[in-house]
């Protein structure tokens, strides 16, 4: 297998709202604002639908479950769902405090997007598989998003 690029993903997010440390970790949600992507066959912006559940576990791993609708810019809407794991370090608490921002590589950023469309000229997404790594910045997350592709 080999993967492709399919596109570049910037999610703005409203501060967050910490729900406290419940039986099965720290729960904190991110709502998502805004934001765009951008790839050889996709472009557009995130609608300000969305929300990052994610539950941090004693070891300091951070559980993502993340739902956000893109439009792209010929307005077909494309459902994205996806499950990952954030290693919650010091320069991830730093990010999301407002400093340093970290880089593609520098943490344990991964993510598995599925991507739902009935809009027949992005069917094709229906059928593949992505894989994601995500950086922290300023009040946003970004994402390298690639398709898993026969070898």
């Amino acid at each position: 297998m080999k993967l492709k690029p399919l596109m570049t993903m910037h999610a703005d997010l409203k501060a967050p709202a910490d729900v406290g440390k419940g039986p099965y970790g720290q729960r904190t949600i991110f709502d998502v604002t805004a934001g765009t992507f951008k790839g050889d066959k996709l472009n557009g912006t995130i609608l300000p639908s969305g929300c990052d559940w994610i539950l941090i576990d004693d070891q300091g791993v951070g559980h993502l479950d993340v739902r956000i609708t893109l439009k792209t810019d010929d307005d077909a809407l494309l459902y994205v769902q996806y499950y990952g794991v954030l290693e919650m370090t010091e320069a991830v608490a730093t990010a999301l405090a407002g400093g340093k921002p970290t880089e593609f590589g520098d943490i344990y950023f991964m993510t598995q997007p599925r991507v739902e469309t009935g809009d027949k000229r992005y069917s094709w997404l229906n059928k593949v598989v992505a894989v994601a790594e995500g950086r922290v910045v300023e009040s946003a997350v970004e994402y390298q998003v690639y398709e898993v592709a026969k070898g």
